[in-house]
């Protein structure tokens, strides 16, 4: 028989936190972004910039075991600009990183069932924590604005860890701060390619989470793994730990 669980980590963006709102807005930066260029372009064609300069700033920095998510997101604005004829300078730079994380920290919001479901999970006795591909400056404040940090044991980022999901290393530190075995924890999170291969890679159950209409951001798309369970709730962990 194998080992009852004692933990589950979990993901952060599209995980916890729910991408439905983001980008909606009219004041976007990436539409802010555009006007701040002087470019004229039709939104199709500014969201196919962005998609492309995303994805090939990804692809420069995703191999890596490790890159700080602020260099990604240069790179990418600096792609975007290039996408659209225009060369970006350092000032537009600052502005541009600067105005995706106010516009992130205020658009992200939970999954309306997060907190009953770690509350619950708590009262079985399960160690809580996050295992996050971001920096510093987003995931503690998102933790700290959301009121997760009332019901998790620990929050880790990749740039504490110098270790980038699905690298190992992350998912050991993991392991050594909540002191479990691999066998013992759920892994929780959207992305196929840093979630579901690196917690399988370590030994750890993978449970993947689908939101309808919201595909997990920065993959490749060169990676086919199952995970071991899938849910469209995070309320459905707890048929799981049972």
């Amino acid at each position: 028989m194998p080992a009852p669980y004692r933990a589950v980590f979990f993901d952060l963006g599209g995980t916890l936190f729910s991408y439905s709102q983001i980008g909606r807005s009219a004041n976007s930066p990436v539409l802010r972004a555009v006007k701040r260029l002087g470019v004229e372009a039709e939104p199709r064609a500014i969201g196919r910039a962005y998609r492309t300069a995303s994805r090939e700033a990804y692809l420069r920095h995703g191999k890596r075991a490790f890159y700080l998510h602020r260099d990604l997101f240069r790179d990418t604005f600096r792609a975007f600009a290039r996408e659209l004829g225009q060369e970006a300078s350092e000032d537009y730079l600052d502005w541009f990183e600067a105005a995706q994380r106010e516009a992130m920290l205020e658009q992200m919001v939970l999954r309306e069932d997060c907190l009953p479901t770690l509350r619950a999970l708590r009262e079985r006795g399960l160690y809580l924590s996050i295992v996050s591909n971001i920096d510093d400056d987003y995931l503690f404040p998102l933790v700290e604005k959301s009121g997760l940090d009332k019901v998790l044991d620990h929050w880790t980022s990749s740039e504490e860890a110098k270790s980038c999901k699905p690298d190992r290393v992350f998912f050991e530190l993991a392991l050594q701060k909540a002191g479990v075995a691999p066998e013992q924890v759920l892994f929780v999170g959207d992305s196929p390619e840093h979630d579901i291969q690196g917690a399988r890679n370590v030994g750890m159950t993978s449970v993947l989470i689908v939101e309808d209409g919201n595909p997990p951001p920065l993959q490749s798309g060169d990676v086919e793994v199952e995970p071991h369970h899938e849910i469209g709730s995070l309320s459905e962990l707890l048929s799981l730990v049972e």
